[in-house]
């Protein structure tokens, strides 16, 4: 099984020879890593088109009216449950299916966004997002540093965020609350960009050659996936301006 919370980097990895060997390690590096990159921004560009169809076609206040609403709401973290737990099970075709779906889905639930801030806001956080993200995965990339110790204090404090946020829904309701809510989003999730992406990049070095490498492609997809969705998120929250 692909050992997912274990982030260290191989000794084969990038740029460590000069050899025939080491140079097809680094081609098949790029071209994991590239296949990596390309499901996670499809997957975002998906989510964003159903998004803005949803909301222009009004599917999305139509939705927001009915019991339909908690379906939508709920059912990505279930497309994620399945992936991550049947990742031994489901075959690499399956799992590429349960990623679209999940990314269409995604963006039924997200279209909620054009009704609470303007179009322009939207765009600005997005693009500066993704310029903030291309920086953070670059860094867990190339860094040499061990990031796999920050994994456990990232993940409690994601834990925590989602506590938080619950809570604030529906017993404090505090602005204040929200806004460090936000805060601590943003950080945590660009910590977990560059711990996720140096994580995938040691992932290859255990299952290049195996039939795990599509599948572990579309796992690392979705870890970077939902770092990017989370971040724009909390800085919507912070940066947009609302309708």
């Amino acid at each position: 099984m692909a050992n997912w919370n274990d982030p260290h980097m191989a000794a084969s990895g990038f740029g460590a020879g000069t050899s025939a060997a080491d140079q097809a390690v680094d081609a098949g590096l790029r071209s994991y890593m590239l296949s990596v990159y390309n499901y996670m921004a499809s997957g975002v560009l998906l989510t964003g088109i159903v998004a803005l169809l949803a909301f222009t076609s009004g599917v999305t206040l139509s939705m927001i009216q009915s019991p339909l609403w908690f379906v939508v709401a709920l059912s990505p973290l279930a497309f994620v449950l399945v992936l991550s737990f049947g990742i031994n099970k489901l075959s690499t075709f399956a799992m590429q299916a349960i990623f679209w779906a999940f990314a269409t889905v995604m963006g039924l639930s997200m279209s909620t966004i054009f009704l609470r801030f303007g179009m322009g806001s939207i765009a600005q956080t997005f693009f500066a997002t993704a310029a903030a993200f291309a920086g953070l995965s670059l860094y867990g990339y190339t860094t040499k540093k061990d990031l796999s110790g920050f994994g456990t204090f990232l993940i409690m404090g994601v834990i925590g965020i989602i506590v938080a946020m619950l809570l604030n829904v529906f017993i404090f309701q505090s602005p204040a609350m929200m806004l460090a809510i936000s805060i601590i989003g943003v950080l945590l999730f660009a910590g977990l960009t560059a711990y996720d992406t140096q994580k995938i990049k040691s992932m290859y070095f255990y299952v290049r050659g195996s039939d795990m490498m599509g599948k572990t492609v579309i796992m690392g997809a979705l870890n970077l996936y939902l770092d990017f969705v989370n971040m724009f998120t909390f800085l919507l929250n912070l940066l947009g301006s609302r309708e």
